[in-house]
């Protein structure tokens, strides 16, 4: 390290490194007067873009990794994507401590606002596989997609790039489940069904929530479907024929 880099990593601080002044300025509330619960929701959904960020960058390694077929690379992607996934889901039971009538309270300081406008989460479906109408429909909802989404969808399906380091491998799917024990290649594959299974997760914890403080029936914030629109998007497949290989080879098996 240059004697120049040297003075400038030793003037930076836990503060300076993370840029903490910058970072807990973002919270502004709009409700006035300020409600105690805002700041709550506003951090929740905060924390979940800041995570959708690393969330989407240990994809893309694992993206990268699959186009390389380099299958412990991927593998050790798929074991973080999923520990991040987890934390995404946690983190949204902090709201359920906020009653429904407290969120009347400042629900309509939040103007247009929707969680179905996060750009981020829409590209993480797009980059798991998600290409069905309804989810097509959805993401011109608010009108053009926007830039990082139109990016996950110009990419190779998920699923395919698993399919493809198979066959690069001179496998087919239904062996890595007749082999004598677990592989790298088998583990793999489990593991992007646990990040599905994760991410349904995810969408079921969110449904409930929002039926919890809202209600079931009730439309969500910038006039979108709130949960009945969440509760259709629970049984999307990211891997469905990851998923149908288990009918398959119990339908053979003797």
């Amino acid at each position: 390290m240059s004697e120049a880099a040297h003075a400038h990593t030793s003037s930076i601080d836990y503060g300076s490194y993370l840029r903490l002044p910058e970072l807990l300025e973002l919270q502004t509330l709009q409700s006035s007067p300020e409600h105690p619960d805002e700041l709550l929701f506003i951090v929740v959904h905060q924390a979940s873009e800041l995570w959708f960020k690393v969330l989407r960058h240990e994809m893309d390694t694992m993206i990268t990794a699959l186009e390389g077929f380099d299958t412990m690379r991927a593998l050790l992607a798929v074991q973080r994507v999923n520990v991040l996934t987890e934390i995404v889901a946690q983190q949204l039971t902090a709201l359920d401590t906020l009653p429904p009538q407290r969120f009347a309270q400042f629900r309509g300081y939040l103007g247009s606002s929707s969680g179905s406008q996060s750009a981020q989460f829409r590209a993480i479906e797009a980059t798991a596989g998600l290409r069905d109408p309804h989810f097509l429909a959805a993401i011109t909802e608010h009108g053009e997609p926007p830039a990082v989404v139109k990016e996950a969808l110009a990419r190779p399906v998920l699923q395919s790039l698993v399919l493809g380091l198979i066959e690069h491998e001179k496998m087919e799917l239904a062996e890595l489940y007749m082999g004598p024990g677990p592989t790298p290649m088998f583990l793999l594959v489990e593991g992007l069904l646990e990040f599905e299974q994760r991410f349904a997760r995810w969408r079921f914890l969110h449904v409930q929530l929002v039926e919890r403080i809202i209600g079931p029936g009730t439309f969500g914030t910038g006039g979108t479907l709130g949960a009945k629109y969440l509760s259709r998007t629970v049984s999307h497949r990211f891997f469905p024929e990851l998923w149908a290989v288990r009918s398959k080879f119990y339908g053979t098996a003797k």
